[in-house]
């Protein structure tokens, strides 16, 4: 099968399962025995009999079950997520504000899963049984065990609070107003703008939600990157690259490391991915403004629209990087494309 095929086809599944999940969402939306009414109007609306017709008239409640959900799809197609009980705007605009927010805490919690992970994988795996083996799967076994937010509350009270060495919750500084706008990625943006000290400061807001939220995901890739790394240095291939006399360095980085890439192309990528739609905890733990806060409040208050987008959001971010995982694996390993 040919590349163009083989995208053609995971395209085909990736909307499938959008399909999928916008139909379990509207299941489970009107599953739910609450009555919408009560978020869109105000107490004293339901006294209006007027306000309730003219409310179930504008958002759709009056129509059968299949037509709504087929309004729904058909907006979703166009890009329209809705309109949010809570804040009366788009669901779009709601989420585009939010979005780089997410996006630079999901980056940065998987380079600092990938660049501590991999080298300290590599370096346990090629000395199994080590002290420094041994101490660190057993920290990667109790930092994949605890729950995250119970470990952001923990830091932010040591670090923030008793010790004052670390930035608090927030993706501003107390009093600092954001920079301008270019990236969305406020740290970035301060950098652009040539704020250097504030740039600083808006990448330690980063530091302990990203140590929260990269945690588990550093002890996944540590502990992949360690058994890969030790299975490959028993192949055959290992033994023949020793005997041709090269150095110890060369066998690890241009043999052995090259295959254990492959598996981490996909862990890494699949973890970004779960991480978009993983840092609802941690945001609200560290009151960062992003997707994951948004959902806890919509759900809160019953936004049935705004969760809905929120939802479609993370799914979609899921199914393009689990295309892009697919499309790389493809481009490495052609045998993939004829599975």
């Amino acid at each position: 099968m040919n590349l163009g095929a083989y995208i053609l086809r995971r395209l085909m599944v990736g909307v499938i399962m959008l399909l999928g999940v916008t139909l379990a969402l509207f299941t489970l939306y009107n599953l739910i025995p609450t009555d919408p009414l009560t978020v869109i109007l105000p107490d004293t609306g339901f006294r209006n009999p007027q306000a309730v017709e003219n409310a179930i008239a504008r958002w759709g409640l009056d129509r059968s079950l299949p037509e709504q959900y087929l309004t729904y799809v058909l907006n979703l197609f166009r890009g329209d997520l809705g309109t949010s009980f809570l804040t009366r705007r788009p669901v779009r605009e709601d989420l585009l504000i939010r979005l780089p927010a997410t996006l630079e805490l999901a980056f940065s919690a998987v380079l600092f899963a990938v660049v501590v992970g991999v080298p300290l994988g590599l370096w346990a795996g090629l000395r199994p049984g080590s002290l420094l083996d041994r101490s660190a799967w057993t920290l990667s076994l109790v930092n994949a065990s605890l729950p995250p937010f119970w470990i952001g509350l923990i830091l932010l009270t040591v670090f923030w609070y008793h010790l004052n060495i670390a930035a608090g919750p927030g993706r501003l500084p107390a009093r600092m107003p954001p920079p301008p706008f270019v990236t969305g990625f406020v740290a970035l943006d301060a950098l652009l703008a040539g704020d250097f000290n504030g740039s600083w400061r808006l990448l330690g807001q980063l530091v302990l939600p990203t140590f929260v939220l990269g945690g588990f995901t550093l002890s996944i890739v540590f502990r992949l990157t360690r058994a890969a790394i030790i299975d490959e240095m028993r192949q055959n291939y290992i033994l023949t690259a020793r005997s041709k006399g090269l150095s110890e360095r060369s066998v690890v980085v241009r043999h052995a490391l090259r295959n254990v890439l492959l598996p981490l192309i996909t862990l890494v990528g699949l973890a970004f991915a779960s991480l978009i739609g993983g840092a609802v905890m941690t945001e609200t733990v560290f009151d960062w403004p992003g997707v994951g806060k948004y959902l806890v409040d919509a759900s809160i208050h019953l936004d049935y629209p705004a969760i809905q987008g929120g939802t479609i959001l993370v799914t979609t971010g899921y199914i393009l990087v689990n295309l892009i995982v697919d499309i790389l694996y493809g481009l490495a390993d052609p045998r993939v494309r004829g599975g």
